[in-house]
């Protein structure tokens, strides 16, 4: 037995959001987890990035996205690297060493339902696209003639996931 030390009244407890999919669409969110791991395989990695939803509904929920960057599949790795690039330009980084400076990033993410399967038969949400917040992310870089990218306009503040 474990005493709690303080009475919890059923009344003055606040009620689970639950785990059904929220609608699809777009949605306001923020990474507040971006963690490297391997795939069940052992044969390459992915980052698995968690999204708090912020607005404009759904406030609180939670969602997750895995993006290939590594793989011995070339396709499955060019499709996650244009994901990573993707929620790159839309948080505003230009350059990614550790999924730490992911932390932190706000965007929209495209939210779709994916109906259950004969295992798995409850539908489930996945994240489908990224784009900026619009106002609020660093501008993207023009390409010089020698294909380097050129600095983010000069006066616009670094946003302090890119402070790494």
């Amino acid at each position: 037995m474990g005493f709690l030390g303080q009475e919890f009244n059923v009344n003055e407890m606040p009620e689970s959001v639950g785990f059904d999919p929220i609608p699809a669409g777009w949605y306001i969110a923020k990474i507040t987890a971006a963690d490297l791991k391997d795939t069940k395989a052992g044969t390459g990695k992915y980052i698995n990035v968690r999204y708090d939803v912020m607005a404009p509904s759904h406030e609180g929920r939670v969602l997750f996205s895995m993006i290939t960057v590594a793989n011995p599949n070339p396709k499955a790795e060019e499709i996650g690297r244009q994901n990573l690039g993707d929620l790159m330009r839309a948080i505003g980084l230009k350059k990614v060493q550790d999924t730490d400076q992911l932390i932190g990033g706000k965007c929209q993410i495209k939210v779709t339902v994916e109906p259950g399967t004969e295992q798995y038969p409850d539908p489930k949400n996945n994240v489908k696209g990224w784009k900026a917040l619009e106002g609020g992310n660093l501008p993207m870089p023009s390409k010089s003639t020698d294909g380097d990218p050129q600095p983010a306009s000069a006066g616009v503040p670094t946003p302090p996931w890119a402070k790494k």
